[in-house]
C-alpha cells in the first residue's frame, strides 16, 4: 500500500501577552495591581482535612493593566462593552504583521500601511518598543498611529489593530484621535503586545480574549497567534 506524502498541518501557539504580576506598572500614573491571597493554603487548613488545602487569590487592579483590549465603551458611553462584543470579533482573526521599527521613526502614517492588504484583518504593528517593557523609557515618546493612518485603517475595514507600544495614540497631547476613530467604527484595539518578532508577516490567526464584563470597555487579554506548521 502506498503511503501519502502529504504533510499534515499542525498549529504552533505563540503567546503575545505580558505577564500580570503584583506591583506591575503598565501606564504611568495608574496604580499597579495588587495580587495576594484572599485565603492562603495555610489558612485553609482550619476548614479542610489534612492534604486538601488550597489557595483563593485576590486581585485589585485598574482595567488598563499589562496587555489589554479596548472596545467602544472605553471611549463612548453608548458604545458596546465586553458583554456585547461577539466572540467572532476577537477570536481566530486572519492577521498580518507590519514591521515598523521604532528606530526608523515613531509616527505610523498612511505611507507605512499602503502596500498591505488590510480588509477584514487583525493588523498587528510591530515596532519593537516592547524591548523597553518595565523601564522608565517605555512610557515616553513611544510609537503611535496618526489620526490619518487610523482613518485609513477604518476605511480599509480592518477588524482589529494591535501594537507593541505604550499607546496606539500619541500621548504627548490630550486628545486621542486614533482611539476615537477606530472605536467609533467598532474596531477593537490591543495595546502592549509583545513577541511580535516571533510571527510570520501573514498566514496566521490572532486571538485576544477578554472576560465577558458588563460596563467595562478595556481589560487584560491573553493575546496569542496560531501559526500553521507543516
Amino acid at each position: 500500500m502506498m503511503q501519502s506524502t502529504e504533510k499534515l498541518q499542525t498549529n504552533k501557539l505563540i503567546d503575545l501577552s505580558h505577564t500580570i504580576e503584583h506591583g506591575l506598572v503598565t501606564y504611568k500614573g495608574l496604580p499597579a495591581p495588587i495580587v495576594c491571597d484572599y485565603l492562603s493554603r495555610e489558612d485553609s487548613k482550619q476548614f479542610y482535612e489534612e492534604g486538601t488545602e488550597f489557595q483563593i487569590g485576590k486581585i485589585e487592579m485598574v482595567t488598563n493593566t499589562a496587555t489589554y483590549m479596548d472596545c467602544p465603551f472605553h471611549r463612548f458611553a453608548d458604545g458596546k462593552d465586553f458583554s456585547q462584543i461577539g466572540l467572532e470579533c476577537f477570536t481566530d482573526l486572519d492577521a498580518i504583521v507590519i514591521p515598523l521599527p521604532f528606530a526608523n521613526g515613531l509616527a505610523i502614517t498612511v505611507a507605512h500601511l499602503k502596500n498591505y492588504e488590510l480588509k477584514n484583518k487583525a493588523v498587528l504593528l510591530h515596532t519593537g518598543w516592547d524591548v523597553h517593557w518595565k523601564t522608565e523609557h517605555y512610557y515616553d515618546n513611544h510609537p503611535f498611529v496618526t489620526e490619518e493612518a487610523a482613518i485609513y485603517l477604518r476605511d480599509n475595514q480592518v477588524k482589529l489593530v494591535g501594537i507593541d507600544s505604550h499607546n496606539i495614540d500619541n500621548t504627548l497631547g490630550r486628545t486621542r484621535p486614533t482611539h476615537t476613530t477606530l472605536l467609533a467604527a467598532g474596531i477593537l484595539i490591543v495595546e502592549h503586545l509583545c513577541n511580535l518578532q516571533a510571527l510570520p508577516h501573514q498566514g496566521f490567526s490572532f486571538s485576544a480574549i477578554p472576560p465577558k464584563f458588563k460596563g467595562i470597555g478595556t481589560f487584560p487579554v491573553r493575546a496569542m497567534a496560531k501559526v500553521p506548521v507543516f
